[in-house]
């Protein structure tokens, strides 16, 4: 069976050879470095299946084109699947596979990274030391110890991230449609309703996936309940923070310092190298430009145990859409 696989990177390659050789699964992967489009879809003629990641382009007009060429499967290597049309995938008979599953202490470990980060100002203490600059003036921090943080949705991956600021002696309050024993059981943890955590929580975490229900869900009416002053942090998906709020949040100081591995519009620069040329988005460049804010470009899946898992998941996917098994993962419209 052959598969093209898009929006590929050497680790991506490395990865997926190795646990095709080693599962001797003898798939023939045809790789690209670039993104599923429309305009790029022709490239998989002759493929089976397409194997893709988070900002590839999977819609309505691309899965078409696609089933022309007889694709009957798209896999995706990752969680989340808001970027494929899945009514068109299923009227055009295209099954949909994703990962269901990969290493969550490798998003967990880096949220909380991200919260030292912005809170004890590593960043700019690390550019002032390469200057010389061994002043403390603007570095102050505060201790993790007795503060309240806020978990939005309480997943694996949440809960993995409440169990280790229980361990800085942390408050937890939880919200999530559906609530999770585990995440009950940890020390000093409650669900409360979602204005609650935002008014009582020093530290806001988002780990829930994007739907229509939950684009947005940080907006103008969302910051004006947080707790002024708030550290909020985005580790899941992008538009799950409406961007031109969460700026105006900062100019405020309602929003006291903003950590992101995501961002709404980062298809058309994650994962890139952008760095000879000129940045057309105004608002991630006005963004990038507070001192307060640390943005990443969505590493925090970036392990070598995740992408073992991501591997092992895509490639099982794959061999059992091949040998007509029951698809486990499938992700299909309702």
């Amino acid at each position: 069976m052959k598969i093209a696989v898009f929006s590929t990177k050497p680790y991506d390659q490395e990865s997926l050879d190795r646990t095709n050789t080693e599962l001797n699964s003898q798939l023939e992967f045809e790789y690209f470095d670039t993104r599923l489009t429309p305009q790029t879809a022709f490239l998989a003629k002759g493929c089976q299946a397409v194997c893709v990641f988070v900002n590839d382009q999977v819609d309505k007009k691309t899965l078409e084109i696609l089933a022309s060429q007889g694709v009957k499967l798209v896999t995706l290597r990752c969680t989340g699947f808001n970027n494929v049309d899945l009514v068109a995938a299923k009227q055009l008979g295209i099954k949909v596979t994703r990962v269901t599953y990969y290493s969550p202490y490798s998003v967990a470990e880096f949220t909380v990274g991200l919260m030292l980060m912005l809170n004890r100002k590593l960043y700019r203490a690390y550019n002032r030391v390469r200057d010389d600059n061994f002043s403390l003036d603007g570095l102050l921090g505060f201790d993790f110890h007795g503060k309240t943080v806020g978990i939005v949705g309480t997943g694996k991956i949440g809960t993995i991230v409440g169990e280790i600021m229980v361990g800085f002696g942390c408050h937890l309050l939880g919200y999530d449609k559906y609530e999770n024993d585990d995440f009950k059981n940890l020390k000093n943890s409650s669900y409360v309703t979602l204005p609650e955590l935002l008014n009582k929580s020093d530290v806001i975490s988002l780990h829930c996936p994007l739907f229509p229900e939950t684009k947005y869900l940080i907006n103008p009416t969302t910051i004006g309940q947080m707790k002024p002053g708030a550290m909020l942090i985005n580790t899941s998906r992008g538009a799950l923070i409406d961007t031109k709020a969460a700026i105006e949040g900062i100019k405020a100081g309602q929003i006291g310092c903003l950590g992101i591995d995501v961002y709404e519009q980062e298809d058309e620069l994650f994962f890139e190298d952008l760095s000879g040329t000129i940045i057309q988005d105004d608002v991630f460049q006005l963004l990038q430009s507070f001192p307060n804010v640390v943005i990443t470009s969505h590493q925090a899946f970036f392990t070598r145990e995740a992408l073992a898992d991501i591997s092992n998941a895509t490639i099982e996917n794959i061999m059992d859409f091949a040998a007509g098994k029951p698809l486990t993962h499938e992700v299909s419209a309702k």
